[in-house]
């Protein structure tokens, strides 16, 4: 036997409560999910501003790519639930590496290494007699700028003491490099690490640093395209990266559907200014302009006095029958009727 089933054609009885009293039919929006859309409520960003800001930076009317778009306006984080949290987890993720690195490593044995091998590679140059002097003073005081120069003034880049110069050259900025670590970073590991491992280990670092202030930035604009991904991707998980690229698409596509409310043009290469573009800016500064007004409807307006001779400029009038009290000069029409009582006329 087949159980029978109620027609979904078919009008049914609505649902009863439960014995608990929470019963009920539960609606739901299928369009609007709030982790993954802004909310109705924040206010859209000003694409339009943020265009001709740009316009008028660079002094060119030519489309704007969304990339340009989307580093020309901030937009609220708070927009886009779980952006924040999935910033931060990548920023963790950094800073423990960086962590593991510092408290594994050792790079003392890096830096007596580089300096050894920069005075052996300065023992082994002959320099010829009108560059002694000024060749071994640069090395006493290891001045790279020095021993460029002198590079520089050779005529045969592949005599003996040109590539003794660049030998040395190549082994003082490592030995700049490692001391520039060594002061950058406070390794406290017992692994020993030569020149090379430790050039690769600032690398590392410093590509570490960038990226936390890349998304710390983010973090704060909201701005993803800030983030150099393809080098995040070489620190990052698969799946922390594949959430990063689904929150870039979902602000991409918010960026263009309110920068088409504002009057911006899809174009094959990015976005152009239409002349509804132009209505709502001119609108908007002139909303700005007047809203700066506001405050002196009174007619008064203070200010300093330039350039010599008078200049008799007819502020007031008169009060007429029908004029708006709003324009009444109250200021002046106190001061002069306190004037008339003191010479005895009265108020009035």
């Amino acid at each position: 036997m087949t159980e029978d089933r109620p027609d979904p054609l078919t009008p049914q009885d609505p649902p009863q409560p439960s014995p608990s009293g929470l019963g009920g039919v539960i609606h739901s929006y299928q369009r609007y999910d709030p982790k993954n859309f802004p909310s109705p409520t924040t206010p859209a960003p000003d694409l339009n501003s943020a265009a001709f800001e740009h316009m008028l930076e660079y002094g060119s009317m030519r489309d704007f790519t969304e990339e340009e778009l989307a580093n020309a306006v901030k937009l609220d984080p708070s927009m886009f639930p779980g952006l924040g949290p999935s910033l931060e987890s990548l920023a963790a993720m950094l800073r423990e590496r960086k962590k593991r690195i510092l408290e594994k490593y050792s790079i003392k044995q890096a830096e007596q290494e580089a300096q050894n091998n920069f005075r052996d590679a300065a023992r082994g140059v002959q320099p010829p007699r009108k560059y002694h002097d000024e060749f071994i003073k640069a090395v006493n005081e290891e001045q790279i700028n020095e021993i460029e120069n002198l590079w520089s003034a050779q005529r045969d880049e592949q005599s003996e003491f040109s590539k003794g110069l660049m030998r040395v050259l190549q082994h003082l900025g490592n030995k700049y490099q490692i001391d520039e670590l060594g002061s950058k970073y406070a390794f406290t590991g017992s692994t020993d690490v030569g020149v090379e491992e430790a050039l690769a280990l600032k690398e590392e670092l410093e590509a570490i640093d960038k990226l936390l202030e890349q998304l710390k930035e983010a973090a704060n604009s909201a701005q993803l395209a800030i983030i150099d991904l393809e080098e995040l991707s070489e620190f990052a998980e698969e799946g922390q990266m594949e959430e990063l690229n689904k929150y870039q698409e979902q602000i991409s596509e918010y960026i263009r559907e309110q920068a088409k409310n504002q009057g911006l043009e899809k174009s094959r290469e990015g976005f152009r200014l239409s002349p509804r573009a132009y209505r709502i800016f001119q609108q908007r500064l002139l909303s700005v302009v007047f809203s700066d007004l506001a405050a002196a409807r009174s007619g008064r307006h203070t200010g300093p006095i330039i350039g010599e001779g008078a200049v008799e400029i007819d502020r007031t009038k008169g009060y007429e029958f029908g004029d708006s009290a709003a324009n009444v000069d109250v200021v002046g029409s106190v001061i002069n009727a306190a004037a008339r009582r003191a010479s005895g006329r009265g108020v009035g």
